[in-house]
This record gives structure tokens, C-alpha cells and sequence, in this order.
């Protein structure tokens, strides 16, 4: 591979710029499948475009993740606190984006929030009681992939909870959540949202897969079902929690690797951090893929 790069080169000397710019476009697209990732890839017959597509979505991937790293140690010295929460459809990403942003992370200053379904003494407790317990430290980032939003979705769908219990969710959360933020907790609320079908054809790559089927749980199978009903307590629960203070946004997940950017992008740019990258990084999010819920209805997700 060296001696292709020197050959590469003695020849963009030796010819005229046409063909210098020719073999400098030539030379970057090997750079990019010059990884260890890249000729595995090259090896399984990929086409060269997405060999070349993959390569540059993990370059800048690793260069965000290098930002997150300073915002970690930001957040660490400066004792913030932040919480992000994750929500979405089942098979939307959620699981997979926060992944790649706690990859490279210092695990001492950070946790992930996934909770399981409560027990009897969690279930007579104030509903909000157990969440509570993980809200972020001093100086800590916790993801929650789920959250509250639980009571806003998915129990009223599947008559996990009452109307009664879910009216009351919807009047207390707007109160609570500025509350938190009053107190000065950082509070970003993600929807992470796909059509249904991606829906279906992830579910359905769950299935084949041994490493993915277990990923799929009962309510998982009734989704595609319910999805109308799933539907109609999304634009409740965007009506009704929304707020100036704690907003929603709204990232389109149909493309996992572009919603994986542009959401840690979207993060980056909310914090003041040190030694920020400006120059070599753009932190304006993509607003064809991430944006702020309007009070309009979110069509098909």
C-alpha cells in the first residue's frame, strides 16, 4: 500500500493539474479504505461506495466523539448536570445512538438509565419516585433510554395504566420537568422517529439475526399492529409536554448513521465546552434531520 501511495504521487508530479486533481481524488478514496474496517469490507465484496460512505461516517463519528470527550470533562469540572433522554418508536435506534455516544466515554461520569418494568412497591410509589433515584450528579451525564415518557406512550396503549393515571401524567410533567431545569439540570428530550417501514424491515432483520433476536419482546411484535394508536398519544404527548424549557427534538432515525450524528451534534452545539473545534468541526445539526417540535402534527413516525 506505501509503495501504491509513492507511485501515486511521483505520477500527480509528473502530470498536469487536470490529472493531479484526478489522482488526488484517487489517492483519498484509498485513504479511506486503508483501515482495518475498510479492507474487511473490500474483502466481502462491498462496493467501493459504501466501503467509501462507512469510512467517512466513522471519521466523523470519531471526531464527535473526541468532542464529546471534552464535554464530558466540562461537565465533569463544572459539577453541570445533565440528563438526555431517548425516545421512540420500537427498533427506532435509541439503543444504538446512545452507544455511540458513551463509546469512548469515561465510565465513572456517566450512566445509562434503562428501567425495567417497576415492581409491586414501585408501582404504588408517586409515579415519578423511581426516575427520581437517577437523575443525573454533579459533574454526570445519564442517558435514559426510556424515561417517564413510558406513561405518555406506551402504557396507555397497551393499558398499562388508567385515564385517570395518564391524565394526571400529562398535567404533573411540564411542572416537574421545569422544575429540574429551574434547579439547573440540563434536560434534552430526544424522539428518535421512523416510518413503518423501517419499522417492519428492522424487525424483521431482528429476526434473522441470533445477535438481534432477542431484542424482540411481545409488545415489539404489536407494534406494527398498535401503530396508528401509538400514533395519536405521540401527538398527546408532544402537545402537552412541549415547553419552551424543555423542548422536544425531533431526529429522523429512518437513516441510524445520519440520526447517530446529528444527534450528538445537536448536543455538542448546546454546551460552551473548552477547547471546542469550530475549525475543523461544524456544529450546526443538519435541520432536515433534527428539529424542534413545532406544534404541528409529526406525520408517519
Amino acid at each position: 500500500m506505501k509503495e501504491l501511495f509513492e507511485n501515486i504521487n511521483l505520477l500527480k508530479n509528473n502530470c498536469n493539474e487536470q490529472w493531479s486533481e484526478i489522482l488526488s481524488s484517487i489517492e483519498n478514496d484509498l485513504r479511506l479504505i486503508k483501515t482495518k474496517d475498510g479492507l474487511k469490507s473490500l474483502i466481502g465484496k462491498k462496493k467501493f461506495n459504501e466501503i467509501k460512505d462507512e469510512n467517512i461516517y466513522e471519521e466523523e463519528l470519531e471526531s464527535l466523539q473526541i468532542e464529546l470527550l471534552k464535554l464530558q470533562n466540562w461537565v465533569f469540572e463544572n459539577k453541570k448536570r445533565v440528563m438526555i433522554i431517548f425516545e421512540g418508536r420500537d427498533a427506532a435506534g435509541k439503543g444504538g445512538t446512545i452507544k455511540r455516544f458513551i463509546e469512548h466515554l469515561n465510565t465513572r461520569r456517566f450512566r445509562v438509565v434503562a428501567l425495567q418494568k417497576p415492581t409491586e412497591i414501585e408501582a404504588g410509589q408517586f409515579y415519578f419516585q423511581r426516575y427520581f433515584t437517577h437523575l443525573p450528579n454533579p459533574g454526570e451525564i445519564v442517558f435514559f433510554d426510556r424515561s417517564w415518557y413510558n406513561r405518555a406512550i406506551v402504557e396507555p396503549v397497551y393499558k398499562f395504566c388508567t385515564k385517570e393515571q395518564y391524565e394526571k401524567f400529562l398535567k404533573e410533567v411540564p411542572i416537574i420537568e421545569n422544575a429540574l431545569v429551574n434547579d439547573g439540570i440540563v434536560l434534552i428530550k430526544f424522539w428518535l422517529s421512523i416510518n413503518k417501514d423501517t419499522q417492519k424491515k428492522r424487525f424483521e432483520e431482528r429476526m434473522k439475526s441470533p445477535f438481534k433476536a432477542w431484542k424482540i419482546s411481545p409488545i415489539d411484535e404489536k407494534a406494527q399492529e398498535f401503530w396508528d394508536d401509538i400514533t395519536y398519544y405521540k401527538d398527546e404527548m408532544f402537545r402537552c409536554t412541549h415547553t419552551d424549557l424543555a423542548p422536544w427534538v425531533i431526529v429522523d432515525s429512518n437513516d441510524k448513521k445520519k440520526a447517530r450524528l446529528e444527534s450528538i451534534r445537536y448536543v455538542l452545539s448546546k454546551f460552551p465546552y473548552d477547547d471546542k473545534d469550530d475549525e475543523k468541526i461544524d456544529f450546526k445539526h443538519n435541520s432536515k434531520i433534527v428539529k424542534i417540535y413545532s406544534g404541528k402534527r409529526v406525520k408517519n413516525n
